[in-house]
């Protein structure tokens, strides 16, 4: 069993390792508020399963969750609207196309192959039964990442809401398809207010330890989220939560993990382990280069891979 300053040490070698990547990528500037980010800035938190926390580099740093929102509103539509309702609108499949991707819109391979790319997130928002989503959404995230300040980032939300062409375009074909139901231009608000919730690494890591103890708080034994919910986000994470990378990654490291072009990736580990990373220089693929570096050193180190032999020295 590892002391927490045995982890300590191993996150300040991961942070190096990570920071060795960072010339090979650039941060997100299609939407023009992102483009501000810090390229030095990478952190990680690790939290283990008796609330042990460990954490290394810009760790408190707050950043939009984005796409890792989509996890967000898929736990809600499926607590609001069920299971049968949710997979008739949108997939479960991965699939080889950027997170934006049209392809298969234009194509009528419908309905969208799963809720981690947009237009299966879209489709997922717009199934949340609620008479006021967004504040569901908000008060979700808040009570699973055990912080009540987490708040909606204005300037974010506007730069995101004003500058959405592509996921406007998604949004009124799949609502030509009979896919989305609701108005398009509400939906989409809704969407863009839940990418741009403002968290820090901290915040997704207590939502990752509950993620990886299939919905419980281990600390105190309370049951946040149903099990079977959980069996299907992790499941979508690994196989699409990190776009079209998601094989790679799930080969190099094998942690179901969902990533945002905010610079966030949220990852729920073997043994009961909830980890986050920051880091806003992206690779080609839209993934922060310095968290999926660090996440890949962490699951070698650690034995964290879901497939890796768990006879193995753990934490």
């Amino acid at each position: 069993m590892m002391m927490p300053q045995d982890i300590d040490l191993i996150l300040q070698e991961a942070l190096l390792y990570g920071r060795s990547f960072l010339s090979r990528g650039k941060v997100a500037d299609y939407i023009p508020e992102l483009a501000k980010a810090d390229p030095s800035h990478l952190g990680i938190c690790l939290i283990l399963p008796d609330g042990t926390t460990c954490r290394a580099g810009d760790w408190n740093v707050p950043f939009t969750m984005q796409s890792i929102a989509k996890t967000f509103s898929l736990i809600l539509a499926l607590q609001t609207v069920g299971y049968e309702k949710v997979f008739s609108k949108v997939g479960m499949e991965p699939t080889g196309d950027c997170f934006d991707s049209i392809v298969q819109l234009e194509s009528k391979q419908l309905p969208p192959f799963n809720p981690m790319i947009n237009a299966g997130a879209i489709v997922t928002v717009g199934c949340i039964d609620l008479p006021d989503p967004f504040e569901a959404f908000l008060d979700l995230v808040r009570r699973l990442c055990f912080h009540d300040a987490i708040r909606l980032n204005e300037q974010v939300y506007l730069s995101e809401k004003h500058s959405g062409l592509r996921n406007r375009s998604i949004a009124y074909l799949l609502q030509s398809d009979h896919i989305l139901e609701g108005d398009p231009e509400q939906i989409l608000d809704r969407y863009f207010r839940m990418c741009s919730v403002e968290v820090t690494t901290e915040d997704l890591a207590r939502y990752a330890l509950i993620l990886a103890n299939d919905g419980l708080d281990p600390v105190t034994g309370g049951q946040m989220i149903d099990e079977w919910i959980v069996r299907i986000v992790k499941t979508l994470m690994l196989t699409c939560g990190m776009y079209d990378e998601s094989g790679e990654f799930a080969v190099k490291a094998g942690i179901p993990s969902k990533s945002g072009v905010g610079g966030g990736i949220v990852a729920a580990a073997e043994q009961g382990i909830g980890i986050a990373t920051y880091g806003p220089v992206l690779n080609k693929k839209g993934n922060s280069i310095g968290g999926i570096h660090m996440l890949e050193y962490l699951s070698g180190k650690l034995n964290l891979h879901y497939f890796a032999n768990k006879t193995c020295t753990s934490v």
